[in-house]
């Protein structure tokens, strides 16, 4: 059988996707049962008691479990393809197309149209949900979020840059997508997704769009790549990224950005590409 991306192959030695048969070896395989997030959010775990997440999914995100089992579903993301460990009790079975969509970078999910109501959850950016609008709310199953925090499920941001800046000072969390932590490949994704466009999760999985750019001609939007990182360029000279050094996502100099991890195990960064 031919290797294939853990990540992204719904494929165990005992328990494979019924769409994978012939094509991976495994005990059994099954179909896949339709779910969606019904949590803020919830984490993505590579396998039971990893020590940190694998990527982090928001609600109302699709998810296709193919085996449940000690609270924890098993199976992949609809959207980016992900696979891995989810708290089964996160989830609910998939329901309606979602209507609308979270734009800002962080809203408030309340139990009445009433601002002075306590919260239920916090909701980051691309958090989904069906509902309608009645008046400053979008009121839905889960709860009512202010209208001005939402737009139409498939209205796009006209600068997904911009979208990346509003999670400046997010603090920096491995595997996270969400305004409460996020780290430097999951701010891409969320970005480009605010913008309307499909984007993998990881940063070896992100070199791989768009075409190739010498750094003398870097401009706003460019991606940056070093081992295991990526950032954000605001402009020719600046860059954007979720990083450990300062724990949050960050904005600084290029040049600061590429000497300091230079000096580190991630070495010169390893290429620098321009999107779509």
């Amino acid at each position: 059988m031919a290797a294939y991306d853990p990540r992204l192959t719904p494929a165990r030695p005992d328990l494979a996707a019924e769409a994978l048969r012939g094509r991976v070896e495994a005990e059994r395989f099954a179909a896949p049962t339709p779910m969606q997030v019904a949590a803020a959010s919830t984490p993505l775990f590579s396998r039971p008691g990893a020590k940190g997440y694998a990527s982090e999914l928001l609600m109302g995100a699709g998810f296709d479990v193919y085996e449940t089992a000690d609270g924890l579903a098993w199976g992949q993301a609809a959207r980016d393809g992900y696979v891995g460990y989810v708290a089964a009790g996160a989830l609910a079975p998939a329901g309606p197309a979602p209507t609308h969509r979270v734009r800002a970078v962080r809203s408030t999910l309340y139990p009445a149209p009433d601002i002075k109501t306590v919260p239920r959850a916090t909701l980051s950016m691309n958090a989904r949900l069906r509902g309608r609008i009645e008046g400053e709310f979008l009121v839905c199953a889960e709860g009512c979020v202010p209208a001005v925090h939402v737009c139409a499920v498939d209205a796009a941001q006209a600068d997904w840059v911009a979208a990346a800046e509003s999670f400046t000072g997010t603090p920096y969390l491995w595997g996270g997508g969400t305004a409460a932590g996020i780290d430097c490949s999951g701010l891409v994704q969320a970005a480009r997704w605010a913008a309307g466009f499909d984007c993998p999760r990881d940063s070896d999985m992100q070199a791989a769009l768009g075409q190739p750019v010498a750094p003398q001609t870097l401009m706003r939007g460019d991606l940056v790549f070093w081992k295991g990182h990526v950032g954000i360029m605001l402009d020719s000279e600046t860059l954007l990224h979720a990083n450990a050094h300062h724990m949050a996502c960050a904005v600084e100099p290029l040049a600061q950005a590429v000497s300091r991890i230079g000096a580190g195990d991630a070495g010169p960064p390893t290429g620098f590409r321009r999107l779509d």
